[in-house]
């Protein structure tokens, strides 16, 4: 059954939606969380227009005294919310237009397309500035597990066989500089929704005297120098969703680093490699198996980077055939946008907690890298010091490899007479190549392994994260 007009924009109707039809097509259910930029857009647009003159001083007071009232009443959970008013914005509005009559002047010059823009710029420098606050909290805690187990070595994989023996440190380090990446990445959206939408109407801004600079300015949309930053189409302005996008965008691979971390963590945690014990407190037993503790956490974060991806698909495909500017399927850009916020939030806390908890088997971890197989590439190395061409000695080292396969004994346990059947570059020192430290020690380079190295990155990392 059709209601009465509805009281926003119903002039043009003879009767309201049918109730299924709000139930449809209401947003206040998810997108009242906007709430706070919502009153933030409100006050700063009618500050503007009292600057104009297109209201009076006194009745920007009685708006802003409103708002804040309504403001306070939100955030202490005693705000009735209507479907009816749709969204967050009208919910506002029509209570503010009841206890104050010049809020009915709120809305010149400006449409709920480019009111919602508003909100939704200020929600992601907001929602940016958290998620990047809580991957340094993460980074911290792997810090600290660096720093407790600085002299550990462990093999590092390539194809998830051993490769070459490598610090923790520098195994952590490399999830340091995917959580940078990250954190760089949502700087970066929130620099680029740090333009100010607000003034461009519904499509085409007003003839109205309006200041957009100011409003711009007072809403934070400034750069570096503190000058306002304005949209500058107003079409661009309303149907962009570019942002939505990049965000979703850097959550989704923010989930794919979680996710590979986890991955690590949960191969280090099982029987077969015991580097590392797991927090009770991020873990799980069996309903049937009573030895079990299952790495639960890290398993849910591999899940939730799923989520983080179908949530930037959603976007995508939400957008890709729409025509310039608003229209209606757009009210769907908001939950995936918040689920992914929520979500990546979420998943940095837990990441931080479990990796503060876990602590490493330094005996499993000695065993596993003394296999002398992996410094079978230094060994090479030491071939090519000695003159032999790297392919050469490539191949040498491989049919040392197939020996000591054939011999069933360790690499390091062949004889010199042995390897010098492979190949005669190799001299009395040879085995040598097989001594850990020293090993480790040659990795000077930029970037490399060695303690010297790592040394320097212990010491970035410290003054990066405070």
């Amino acid at each position: 059954m059709a209601k009465q007009a509805q009281a926003t924009w119903g002039g043009r109707f003879s009767a309201g939606p049918a109730e299924l039809m709000l139930r449809f097509s209401e947003s206040v259910s998810f997108d009242r969380r906007l709430a706070p930029f919502d009153i933030q857009g409100s006050k700063a647009h009618s500050a503007m227009l009292a600057k104009v003159g297109l209201i009076s001083q006194k009745e920007r007071d009685a708006i802003h005294r409103g708002l804040d009232a309504i403001g306070r009443e939100i955030a202490a959970g005693q705000f009735t919310w209507h479907t009816k008013f749709e969204d967050v914005h009208m919910n506002i509005e029509q209570a503010l237009t009841r206890r104050v009559p010049a809020a009915a002047k709120l809305h010149t010059a400006r449409s709920r397309n480019d009111q919602v823009a508003t909100d939704m710029r200020l929600y992601f420098k907001a929602a940016c500035a958290e998620i990047i606050g809580h991957i340094t909290a993460a980074q911290r805690a792997i810090l600290k597990v660096a720093e407790k187990n600085r002299d550990v070595l462990i093999p590092g994989y390539t194809h998830l066989q051993r490769a070459q023996p490598v610090f923790l440190a520098h195994h952590l380090f490399a999830y340091l500089e995917m959580l940078a990446r990250d954190a760089e990445r949502f700087a970066t959206v929130a620099d680029h929704a740090n333009w100010c939408p607000l003034g461009s109407g519904a499509i085409a801004g007003t003839t109205l005297p309006i200041d957009r600079e100011f409003t711009a300015k007072l809403l934070g949309f400034v750069d570096e120098a503190g000058r306002p930053r304005a949209t500058r189409n107003s079409m661009g302005a309303v149907s962009d969703r570019d942002t939505y996008i990049e965000f979703a965008a850097a959550c989704a691979l923010a989930g794919v680093h979680f996710s590979r971390i986890a991955e690590d963590l949960i191969l280090w945690a099982s029987h077969e490699f015991k580097f590392v014990d797991l927090p009770d407190a991020f873990c799980t037993g069996s309903s049937l198996m009573p030895q079990k503790k299952n790495p639960d956490s890290l398993e849910l974060l591999r899940g939730k980077s799923a989520r983080l991806q179908g949530n930037l698909h959603t976007l995508l495909v939400l957008v890709k055939g729409l025509p310039l500017t608003y229209n209606r399927d757009l009210q769907e850009d908001k939950p995936p946008v918040f689920d992914s916020h929520d979500q990546t939030v979420l998943c940095l806390q837990v990441l931080a907690g479990t990796i503060a908890g876990l602590k490493m088997n330094r005996a499993k971890c000695a065993t596993a890298v003394a296999d002398p197989a992996l410094l079978a590439t230094d060994l090479a190395d030491y071939l090519v010091r000695r003159g032999v061409a790297f392919r050469e000695a490539h191949h040498a080292v491989g049919a040392v490899v197939r020996l000591a396969e054939e011999k069933k004994v360790a690499l390091d346990r062949l004889t010199l007479a042995e390897v010098r059947t492979v190949h005669p570059g190799f001299a009395r020192d040879w085995v040598e190549s097989f001594h850990l430290q020293k090993a480790m020690a040659r990795r000077q380079g930029t970037g490399m392994p060695g303690p010297a190295q790592v040394a320097l990155q212990f010491k970035r990392w410290a003054k990066l994260l405070g």
